[in-house]
């Protein structure tokens, strides 16, 4: 994982464990020879808590523009349109879950 940077989704700090559509922040880390943390984005959910709800683009736009330097994002799920979406930015969405220091 040289020289990349990635998102992950924790409600907790030390783990990936959560979706990406009720993520109220965002963890930022490099990954080079380790993986270092850089900060913590806050953002709004996409979800909306009805699995049925419509995509929100305009949502979408503004939580996207958070992790636009980023390659990938850990999560423990996310839906087909967010994953599409990000994949076309540049961002592949990862579903993992469990402890953070595990990605590297």
């Amino acid at each position: 994982m040289a020289g990349l940077r990635i998102a992950i989704v924790s409600t907790d700090g030390a783990n990936v464990n959560n979706h990406f559509g009720m993520a109220k922040r965002f963890l930022i880390y490099d990954c080079n020879d380790k993986i270092t943390f850089v900060e913590e984005r806050q953002t709004e959910s996409l979800s909306v808590g009805d699995p049925d709800h419509s995509f929100d683009a305009e949502k979408f736009g503004r939580i996207a523009a958070l992790l636009k330097d980023c390659s990938k994002i850990y999560v423990t799920q996310i839906g087909e349109v967010p994953a599409s979406k990000l994949e076309e930015l540049g961002i592949e969405p990862v579903i993992h879950e469990g402890p953070i220091a595990n990605i590297v």
